[in-house]
């Protein structure tokens, strides 16, 4: 059995007295509760956060894959994020789920006037399949939606139509695709090697600026794959952490090193909760249960 960790810790700064940060999660959502708002919610609070969400769409899915999605009128989905803003200070904003150009403008105007710290844009536009998710209106948007955002976190296929370029599959041109993104759109990338065909899966966060620590642009995080099929959501779930963490961490680095450390012990025990019969999701509480096991 793989070892337990612990859930990212809190401050132990006695002079602290900062609020768990609030995250508000934008996105769509699943029934099963493996991805999604219903994801980033677990993934949220398992992170030491307090979560918020804003529905861009009704999804009918289980973990075998999605029967039918209903988009509530934009001027709903406007409506939801005023009244968040309206009354809560927001220290994050993770962004999935954005199913056409007038949701994705929406929220790319009420980022303009809301001007939130901290901005993670899962973008949602490939499906497992390969098939494309989005008409090309909408793709243009996302891609202007990048601009809006501190640090954008997309699959190879998802980073391929950022860039407007096909597919790559060997990790040095992800790496020369998430650098070209990043210097177009002036965003931090985290380059994901999950798709790649290899044991490994590296992750690389990616600044065109050199922002990075010691001014690279460039910083890697070894991974090893997990044999599971208890994945569904991991995407999902990953952005939604980095929300929260960043807040509370001296920069991205620090935060996509504790994120990953979670992910991996949330994926290890997936299998565990036995739910569906497709791609089941993640353990988000894994760390937290085993704390508090008596046994």
């Amino acid at each position: 059995m793989s070892p337990r960790l612990s859930a990212a810790p809190r401050s132990t700064d006695p002079t602290d007295h900062r609020p768990a940060p609030r995250v508000l999660s934008i996105a769509g959502t699943d029934p099963t509760g493996g991805a999604g708002i219903q994801a980033d919610l677990k993934s949220i609070a398992a992170n030491g956060g307090y979560g918020m969400a804003v529905v861009t769409a009704l999804v009918a899915q289980n973990t075998m894959g999605v029967r039918s999605v209903h988009i509530p009128p934009v001027e709903f989905l406007t409506e939801q994020l005023d009244s968040v803003s309206d009354d809560v200070e927001i220290d994050a904003v993770k962004i999935g789920m954005l199913a056409n150009s007038a949701i994705i403008e929406a929220v790319a105007d009420w980022l303009r006037r809301q001007r939130p710290p901290v901005v993670v844009l899962d973008p949602v536009m490939v499906a497992t399949s390969g098939d494309r998710l989005l008409d090309e209106r909408a793709v243009d948007a996302i891609r202007e939606l990048v601009r809006h955002a501190d640090l954008v976190t997309p699959n190879i296929p998802e980073l391929a139509v950022l860039a407007d370029e096909a597919t790559v599959s060997r990790w040095d041109d992800v790496l020369k695709q998430a650098h070209r993104v990043s210097t177009t759109y002036g965003v931090t990338v985290l380059a994901k090697g999950g798709h790649l065909d290899d044991r490994y899966a590296p992750d690389a966060l990616v600044d065109a600026a050199g922002q990075l620590s010691g001014g690279r642009d460039v910083v890697e995080f070894a991974g090893e794959r997990i044999e599971t099929t208890s994945t569904h959501g991991t995407g999902c779930s990953l952005s939604s952490a980095l929300a929260t963490l960043r807040p509370r961490s001296p920069g991205w680095e620090d935060a996509v090193d504790r994120a990953k450390r979670w992910l991996t012990e949330s994926i290890a025990h997936g299998a565990e909760l036995q739910v569906g019969h497709g791609n089941g999701p993640i353990s988000h509480f894994a760390g937290l249960w085993a704390a508090h096991d008596p046994s």
